[in-house]
């Protein structure tokens, strides 16, 4: 996580500027190492979230709105007894450390104000949130750090608060050009490692982004980076130093859209990854980073029992499969018993009881040709014709049944893997709870009173061409329908990935559709499909009034007659179309 020396620098800045002499008024902890903490200062709310959770260790203002317990945790109360009603008198951030102390006054039980601080250090599984009071004495910290843990520092209540040890590193600052150019001359590690090492504050990430800007490889051994270049790096890096001097950021978040996840996010502008965007501020790009990457977890978490379910019964939907193609397979030679049976019948008078076998002509072949009949020795031959034609009854009735079944567990197959499909897909939680509402529905689990609300219930995507036409795409299964089966216009362009789970794509375009309209509406339906990570995919299109549902249907599944297929490759919409 690239929360580093210059981000909490940042970040302390702006709370200086923004929350400094304001009052706090109320204190949650809505999660066991996250605090919230609502302030007012200068006619604005706001709300700083402290957390200590080792992979998401973080001090920021924050827009997210977390659920709170039903009753506080000891900490919280204790954090309440100390600091509401208190104000903000600093935040510190010392030397580029990743540590941050909120100076807070309030008044204690007989009325008295003191100084006491909160302080947030960001350490990954070290990190720790520590309320301490005037005279140095820890008064109680979220995680205990006895001696069995760490025998140097501990964080218990009343120990004296100590600092983690120093490291034997530059302050940015303070850095010396005059002696800090040559001493790559001497340097056996990377060009990176090496500023890693020597620079307080700085983070791999921004290594790799100074060398990225002065155009030198960061695993290139610094002793053989080129002077010019080192001169060139030289420059970055007091640019950079005297922009946060001068309190002056520029933070940024990197998505992978293609990943659909946050990468990454600084204080200032990541150039090594091309494309960013940008904030006004440090707390929002962290906000939006962890919001992102929150909304990701919650989306996970509200699906993954949903998803289990629906792949156990894609398990045995492939497992119903198998049996009926083998009892098709078995039962396969129902003419083979008939022909044995009619061919007893016509020739019973040349059998007797007693008989194992018999070679009969078979009359129905234009050839002469004798077929050798096995016989039961204990029955008669009227009774051998009879045992045939019942076996040929049976197979007739298993195979007829099998090729029903088989019909529709494909069916349902093809049903389970679009649920699947959209919520692997899914993008929030009302979409995840939209798909539980439908295996509601159609019995895969089990019925509750609970229902979405109307206002809550997502909306099909949108887009517009470049050619100005609206595109609508389906989420899940219950908006394909609606889409394909109440809101297209007869003459609406409706497309489908062939024979892949994926999206109904709506146009409402006139008659010829432009070609171009036309290529965009493919590649989303390619987009929302199975075959995102593919190449070539082959999209069926067709107007909508030649799409119809069968009678008992599952949602999302139709058919279509009258189709063209155009072939495209799967391409992110951000790209090229509006939403």
């Amino acid at each position: 996580m690239p929360f580093d020396g210059i981000v909490a620098k940042a970040v302390a800045d702006e709370l200086n500027t923004k929350v400094k002499g304001g009052r706090i008024f109320k204190i949650y902890q809505p999660e066991r190492y996250t605090l919230i903490f609502h302030i007012r200062s200068n006619n604005n709310n706001y709300k700083l979230l402290l957390n200590c959770n080792a992979n998401s260790a973080r001090i920021h203002l924050t827009e997210l709105d977390l659920e709170n317990p039903s009753s506080p945790p000891m900490f919280c109360m204790l954090l309440r007894k100390h600091l509401l009603g208190g104000t903000i008198t600093m935040v510190e951030c010392l030397d580029f450390e990743r540590i941050i102390n909120l100076y807070i006054e309030a008044s204690d039980e007989l009325g008295d104000k003191s100084i006491k601080k909160v302080i947030i250090e960001i350490m990954g599984r070290h990190s720790n949130i520590i309320l301490v009071n005037n005279s140095g004495k820890i008064i109680d910290a979220i995680k205990h750090v006895d001696q069995d843990i760490n025998r140097v520092r501990e964080i218990m209540p009343a120990r004296t608060y100590v600092l983690p040890p120093q490291q034997d590193k530059i302050v940015p600052t303070e850095l010396d050009f005059n002696d800090f150019i040559p001493s790559f001359r001497n340097e056996q590690s990377s060009i990176s490692k090496f500023l890693l090492n020597r620079i307080k504050g700085f983070s791999p990430l921004l290594c790799h982004e100074v060398c990225y800007r002065a155009g030198i490889e960061p695993d290139l051994p610094a002793k053989d980076v080129e002077y010019e270049k080192i001169l060139v790096m030289a420059d970055v890096l007091k640019d950079l130093i005297h922009s946060w001097e001068n309190k002056k950021y520029t933070p940024t978040v990197v998505i992978d859209n293609n990943l659909e996840k946050a990468v990454d996010f600084h204080a200032i502008e990541l150039t090594q990854y091309g494309t960013y965007k940008e904030y006004d501020d440090i707390s929002g790009a962290i906000d939006s980073y962890f919001r992102y990457s929150a909304i990701k977890e919650h989306i996970k978490s509200k699906s993954s029992d949903l998803i289990k379910i629906v792949k156990q019964n894609i398990e045995r939907c492939e497992k119903k499969i198998n049996i009926h193609i083998s009892t098709i397979d078995e039962n396969s030679d129902i003419d083979t018993l008939r022909l044995y049976g009619e061919l007893i019948t016509a020739n019973i008078y040349l059998l007797k009881k007693g008989m194992t076998h018999c070679n009969l002509l078979n009359y129905y072949e234009p050839e002469e040709t004798y077929v050798e009949i096995m016989l039961d020795e204990n029955l008669t031959p009227q009774q051998n014709a009879q045992r045939y034609f019942r076996k040929c009854n049976k197979a007739k009735s298993a195979y007829a049944y099998a090729t029903e079944q088989l019909k529709l567990a494909k069916r349902e197959l093809d049903y389970l893997e679009n649920v699947l499909f959209n919520l692997e897909e899914a993008n929030s939680p009302e979409e995840v709870e939209e798909i539980r509402e439908e295996l509601r529905d159609q019995g895969y689990i089990r019925k509750t009173n609970r229902r979405i609300k109307s206002s809550q219930k997502p909306s099909p995507l949108s887009f517009t061409s470049s050619d100005g036409c609206q595109i609508w795409v389906g989420r899940n299964n219950i908006q394909n329908d609606e889409l394909t089966l109440k809101f297209a216009n007869p003459d609406d362009l409706w497309l489908h990935a062939k024979n892949i789970p994926g999206s109904h794509v709506i146009v409402r375009a006139p008659e010829p559709v432009p070609e171009k309209t036309l290529l965009e509406a493919a590649v989303l339906a390619a987009w929302f499909s199975k075959a995102r990570n593919s190449s070539k995919v082959q999209v069926d299109y067709t107007r909508a009034k030649y799409v119809r549902k069968p009678s008992g249907a599952k949602p999302g599944m139709v058919v279509y007659v009258n189709y063209k297929t155009i072939i495209v490759d799967p391409e992110n919409p951000e790209k090229f179309i509006t939403s």
